[in-house]
């Protein structure tokens, strides 16, 4: 662990004792979990929500839930997200043929990218006021980081490893071995992050690039040379508009023919290599991957792909694509420029529509066959490194930097603050509140607000209120930043102006926000705003015509 650069909380978004009441715990399987809960309890005194997401690890959920329920979280959650992954993620991805500097397929930033908008809907359902994770490499909590506070800018965010100083070498120290994690050699611990996507594996003697590595001790994944059968073996994949949707023709979903393919790739050892790779901050590391599906889907996607495009297309597309890559792995998944370049990526895939066949053989694969129609087809798819010359109270202060952007993007979305008194009040309301959901606004509410949204199925994001200064994130806060395009706040009762409404109203007043304290007015407006919806929608449409 290092000692010489305590760690001191820099940034507006960092948890502090006494700010935050509950977490949640979005655990990737890095720390023994009942270590992590007790520190967790000791420093923050915080209720704990444990989250975790199966995007196909292959760990014992089970066991790390009852053992975290042991350990004094209040509950658990796990979240079978695979085939969000995969149909959300991994499909643009494979779109893109995702591939970073040569090898990298880039398995952990989209895992990454889910874990954090699983989180954030999380800890807005529970009410939750901070995200704890248990991640330790730099580039992965500037991915994490970033996209949290993208998608709520005003959550509070704790780094117990980054707290704590830990290195990876003290995470292989610190840590138990959970059942279902990939096996290790007994020779010397790595650290392995998982999914259906692919495994990445460090450790010190892996970054060392002086040291000759001999991956087929360190890795079980796949079958040496040596134990690989001698007669090839031929693969057939289908694609719809750049999408598998068949293998060796069975229809499966996409999670489902990844991980088959990922047997059928482990069998031949594909898809495994020792790499070095740039990192968001320009320091040089080396990784061990082992990706068998994408290695192969990412071939047959890629040779299709070029086989239907002109050769200007084909020329274009790779630039695209590395951009693409590039901005994936620097977690700037809500970078406006992403959407630009998926929408391309996209419509160039319009046409990826074939079947493809591939030979496989010890270690090596070769498209042999492609077979695609001339016209368009009715779519067929349901609608930072461990260095003492690093310091880490830099890493807070780059992400906070780093997402700037993307959260000043954040802000052009349509924000309201709601707290109504009285339920008969909340319940009159209900329809208007569906309205401001359905129409895209983000709800921000108080305790009691926040609780009945929370009930009749609205996402929102709970604010404490302007009283409770020492608590975060605080309405005072939100007002002084102009955070909302209107305000609801409709009081218990009419003659008495209680504190926090007097603040309201002076700030809604200064930055010339509309302030809406009766139920008709709200009612009036909601109506007004569904109008001006009706009225751009048909807009659209004429020009479109």
């Amino acid at each position: 662990m290092q000692k010489d650069h305590p760690y001191h909380k820099i940034t507006f978004y960092e948890g502090k004792k006494g700010e935050v009441k509950k977490v949640v715990l979005l655990y990737s399987g890095n720390f023994d979990i009942s270590a992590l809960i007790k520190w967790i309890k000791q420093e923050y005194k915080a209720e704990i929500i444990l989250l975790m997401i199966d995007i196909g690890q292959e760990y014992d959920f089970k066991k790390i839930k009852r053992q975290a329920l042991t350990s004094g979280a209040t509950n658990a959650q796990v979240i079978d997200a695979k085939d969000e992954f995969a149909d959300e993620y991994v499909a643009k991805g494979i779109q893109a043929n995702a591939t970073y500097q040569t090898y990298n397929h880039l398995s952990i930033p989209l895992a990454r990218l889910l874990l954090a908008k699983s989180a954030v809907k999380t800890a807005a359902l529970v009410g939750a006021d901070a995200i704890v994770h248990d991640v330790v490499g730099e580039d992965e909590q500037v991915i994490l980081e970033s996209t949290i506070l993208t998608l709520n800018p005003d959550i509070k965010i704790i780094a117990p490893a980054r707290e704590q100083n830990l290195t990876e070498k003290d995470l292989l120290s610190f840590n138990k071995p959970h059942e279902g994690t990939p096996k290790q050699s007994n020779k010397t611990p790595y650290t392995f992050s998982t999914n259906l996507w692919g495994i990445s594996i460090k450790n010190n003697d892996i970054e060392n690039s002086v040291i000759a590595l001999h991956v087929e001790e360190i890795l079980n994944a796949t079958k040496p040379l040596k134990k690989q059968p001698q007669t090839p073996e031929i693969v057939h994949i289908e694609f719809v508009k750049g999408i598998p949707v068949a293998l060796n023709n069975k229809k499966m979903k996409l999670a489902e023919l990844i991980m088959a393919l990922n047997e059928i790739g482990k069998i031949w050892g594909l898809g495994v290599t020792s790499h070095i790779e740039d990192q968001l901050i320009g320091l040089k590391k080396r990784v061990i991957l082992a990706a068998p599906a994408a290695e192969i889907l990412i071939l047959a996607h890629k040779k299709l792909e070029e086989y239907v495009s002109t050769k200007a297309e084909n020329e274009f597309k790779p630039l695209i694509d590395m951009k693409w890559a590039n901005l994936c792995k620097d977690g700037l998944w809500y970078e406006p420029l992403m959407d630009d370049l998926t929408a391309y990526i996209q419509k160039v895939n319009q046409k990826v529509t074939g079947k493809v066949q591939i030979k496989i053989s010890q270690g090596n694969q070769q498209v042999i066959a492609l077979e695609t129609p001339h016209n368009l087809f009715e779519q067929k798819l349901p609608t930072f490194i461990s260095n003492e010359e690093i310091n880490p109270n830099a890493t807070a202060g780059f992400i906070e930097l780093h997402s700037l952007p993307m959260r000043l993007a954040s802000k052009a979305d349509k924000t309201v603050f709601i707290s109504i008194g009285k339920r008969a009040n909340k319940i009159k309301l209900l329809p208007q509140m569906k309205q401001l959901h359905q129409l895209g606004y983000k709800l921000y509410a108080t305790y009691k607000t926040h609780k009945f949204l929370r009930a009749n199925n609205m996402e929102a994001i709970p604010v404490h209120k302007i009283s409770e200064g020492h608590l975060k994130p605080n309405l005072a806060d939100l007002l002084n930043t102009n955070r909302f395009n209107f305000i609801i706040n409709i009081p218990i009762e009419k003659k008495v102006i209680r504190a926090d409404e007097k603040v309201i109203s002076q700030k809604a007043l200064q930055n010339h926000v509309p302030l809406l304290n009766t139920i008709t007015k709200t009612q009036e407006l909601v109506k007004k705003l569904q109008m001006l919806q009706i009225k751009d929608a048909q807009t659209q449409q004429e020009v479109h015509n």
